[in-house]
């Protein structure tokens, strides 16, 4: 099993074609979130698929009216059905239980020959309303989905030796 090749695939899918996501590959992909890791075993996420036209583009609106919202055949809402507890190191543990579920699509996605975006600029309020979903339940990111328009494109990363520090903030690697 090579994990790595999942991840040098993806990317930020903006354009997509006019096909639907088979429901089977659909399927794997939301298994990969089921099976993902969450503070407490929690579980926490809960998960909008949206393919109606309509509500991909209030979503778009909802998303300040970036187009691929509403060009995406499916738009994952990912929620979080939460008491908002904070964890000890004073981060929320829904944000962090959902954005590892989201990256499990993502990858899972990329393995199906998929293609995802993540979308953090959004009302939540708009997006509430467009999937229904009552006041206490959180709004945590969009992701698009679908069968990308164009080939993966390289990716513009730092060198390791520009993120990685060892034992202390700034400390070169021993030896």
């Amino acid at each position: 099993m090579d994990v790595i090749e999942p991840i040098r695939k993806r990317y930020s899918v903006r354009k997509y074609l006019e096909e639907a996501v088979p429901e089977e590959k659909l399927l794997r992909i939301m298994e990969a979130a089921r099976l993902a890791p969450s503070a407490s075993n929690t579980q926490e996420w809960r998960f909008v698929l949206v393919t109606d036209e309509a509500r991909r583009e209030a979503l778009c609106k909802a998303a300040q009216g970036q187009p691929f919202v509403r060009e995406a055949p499916v738009v994952i809402v990912a929620c979080a059905q939460t008491d908002q507890r904070v964890m000890s190191c004073g981060q929320c543990a829904y944000t962090i239980d959902v954005a590892i579920a989201l990256e499990h699509i993502a990858l899972q996605a990329a393995a199906e020959d998929l293609g995802t975006c993540w979308v953090g600029a959004f009302s939540e309020d708009e997006a509430r309303k467009v999937i229904g979903a009552p006041d206490d339940i959180r709004i945590v990111q969009l992701m698009t989905l679908g069968v990308p328009a164009m080939g993966s494109r390289p990716k513009n990363r730092k060198e390791l030796s520009e993120i990685v520090m060892y034992e202390q903030w700034g400390g070169s690697k021993p030896g």
